[in-house]
C-alpha cells in the first residue's frame, strides 16, 4: 500500500511537469476501504484536468503516520502535503505554507469556523481541518429494555442505569477506556461534562478561559472524583481496569452485546450495526443535565514549503476540497465534513441521517488544544498517567496535579 518517498517532489520532465507528494493517514479498517482507493479516485479526477501535475500518494496506518512524516522531515525530504494528526510544530518551525497561499479564497473561507480557527498559531492558519467527528454516549437497547431503564441525562442517572445493568449481569455496565491508546479524548470527554452550569467560565477542557493548561482545575478533579468514586469503585466500570482498558477494545466488547454504555464515535456506528447490535445514541450525560459541550476532533492537511510547489499545491488541495469530495470521504468513513457547505448538504440529506446527530453536536463542541506546539507531549502524558486517577491506591488531585506540572513545564519548554 505504502513507501518511502524517494524525494521531494520537484520538475518531472523537460516539458515542466511536476510531481505533488502526499503523504495521507489511513482511515480505513480493510484492505477493501483503504484510504488508498479514494485518494486514487481523487488523483484520477485531478489529473484529468490539469495534465501538468502528477500525485503521488503514500497512504500508512495511523500508528505509523505521523512518525513517517517525523522522519522525512529530520531527513531533509518533506513532502508536498501531510495528511496527519498535528501540524503545530512544523508551523512553529517555518516549514509550512499559510493556508492561504495554498488555497483559493473561496476554498479557505467554506473551512467550518471552528475547525478553521483551531488550524492557527499565533493566529496565522497552518492546519488546515481534513476530517472532524464528535461524540455520543450509546446505549445497547436490549440490555437497557432487560433492565427496564431509560438513557440518562445526567450523571446519577447514568451511575442508576449501570447499577441496573450491572444487577442484570452485564459485562461492562459502563465502559470508561483510559487506557494509553486514547485516554486523552476519553478524559476530555469528562472534563467537559463537569461543567457547573457554567461557574467556571464555561467548558474549556483541559485549557481555562485565556487558553492556559488548567487539568487540575477544581471542577475537573471534581469531576474525575465523582468517576472513582461512583463508578469504579462502585464496579460498574466491568471487569478490565480503566486504566488498562483501550478504546478499541471497548467499541469490540460494544459490538459482541458486553456494554451496556459508552462514549463513541461515528465509526462505531458501522461495526455495531454489522453486529446486529440494537443500539441508539444520546447527548452526553452532563452532572445537571447534558452536557453543554462534547469533543470534537480535526485531523489536519498542511503543506509544506521545501518543495516550492505553492501554485500547483493550490490547484490540488482546491480541487481536494471541493464538496463533492469532501462529502465522498466524509460518507466513506462515517466522519464529518469540515466546510460548510459539505456540512449544509449533509444536514438535509436522508442518506446521511445516521451522521447528522454528530454534525448536530460539532458547533458547540470543542477541540484538543492543537495550536500548541506542546500538546503532542501532554498529550502522550495524558495517555500514560490519567488511568492512574480512578485507580484504587490514587487520589484524582494528585494525578492531575502531576499532569498540570508536566504540561506547564512543556508549555514553557516549547516557548508558548
Amino acid at each position: 500500500m505504502t513507501g518511502a518517498l524517494a524525494g521531494c517532489g520537484g520538475p518531472g520532465s523537460a516539458s515542466g511537469d511536476v510531481t505533488l507528494r502526499l503523504v495521507a493517514a489511513d482511515y480505513g479498517d480493510s484492505p477493501a476501504n483503504s484510504s488508498k482507493k479514494y485518494w486514487d479516485q481523487v488523483v484520477q479526477g485531478f489529473e484529468a484536468g490539469h495534465p501538468g501535475i502528477k500525485v503521488d500518494v503514500s497512504v500508512y496506518s495511523w500508528k505509523d503516520v505521523d512518525r513517517e512524516v517525523k522522519e522525512m522531515v529530520a531527513a531533509g525530504r518533506a513532502p508536498d502535503m501531510a495528511q496527519i494528526g498535528a501540524y503545530a510544530d512544523y508551523a512553529a518551525a517555518g516549514k509550512l505554507y499559510e493556508a492561504g497561499d495554498v488555497l483559493s479564497i473561496p476554498a479557505q473561507a467554506d473551512f467550518a469556523g471552528k475547525l478553521s480557527d483551531a488550524g492557527e498559531v499565533n493566529n496565522v492558519q497552518y492546519g488546515m481541518p481534513f476530517a472532524a467527528s464528535t461524540r455520543l454516549l450509546f446505549y445497547n437497547k436490549t440490555l437497557f429494555s432487560r433492565a427496564a431503564i431509560k438513557p440518562p441525562t445526567t450523571w446519577s442517572e447514568l451511575a442508576s442505569d449501570a447499577q441496573a445493568l450491572k444487577a442484570k449481569g452485564v459485562k461492562f455496565p459502563f465502559a470508561l477506556p483510559l487506557g494509553p491508546e486514547e485516554a486523552q479524548a476519553e478524559t476530555m470527554q469528562w472534563l467537559l461534562a463537569g461543567d457547573r452550569g457554567g461557574s467556571g467560565g464555561g467548558s474549556y477542557g483541559y485549557l481555562d478561559g485565556s487558553g492556559s493548561y488548567d487539568i487540575d482545575s477544581t471542577r475537573n478533579v471534581a469531576t474525575f472524583t465523582w468517576l472513582k468514586d461512583d463508578l469504579v469503585a462502585k464496579g460498574l466500570t466491568g471487569p478490565v481496569a480503566p486504566a488498562r482498558l483501550n478504546r478499541a477494545d471497548a467499541f469490540a466488547a460494544f459490538t459482541r452485546g458486553e456494554v451496556g454504555m459508552l462514549n463513541g464515535h461515528p465509526s462505531l456506528m458501522k461495526t455495531a450495526k454489522a453486529k446486529g447490535v440494537d443500539f441508539g445514541m444520546v447527548p452526553l450525560p452532563g452532572e445537571n443535565g447534558p452536557a453543554k459541550s462534547t469533543m470534537g476532533v480535526t485531523d489536519w492537511m498542511m503543506a509544506f514549503r521545501r518543495g516550492g510547489h505553492k501554485e500547483q499545491i493550490r490547484d490540488f488541495l482546491d480541487y481536494a476540497y471541493s464538496e463533492k469530495n469532501v462529502l465522498a470521504f466524509s460518507r466513506e468513513y462515517d466522519l464529518l465534513p469540515v466546510t460548510d457547505s459539505a456540512q449544509q448538504t449533509m444536514s438535509g440529506s436522508s442518506q446521511d441521517a445516521d451522521l447528522r446527530p454528530f454534525l448536530q453536536e460539532l458547533p458547540a463542541s470543542e477541540l484538543y488544544p492543537v495550536g500548541k506546539r506542546s500538546w503532542a507531549g501532554v498529550s502522550a502524558e495524558i495517555k500514560k498517567r490519567i488511568g492512574q486517577a480512578v485507580s484504587p491506591d490514587a487520589g484524582p488531585g494528585a494525578v492531575l496535579g502531576q499532569l498540570q506540572r508536566a504540561a506547564v513545564t512543556a508549555d514553557n519548554t516549547a516557548g508558548q
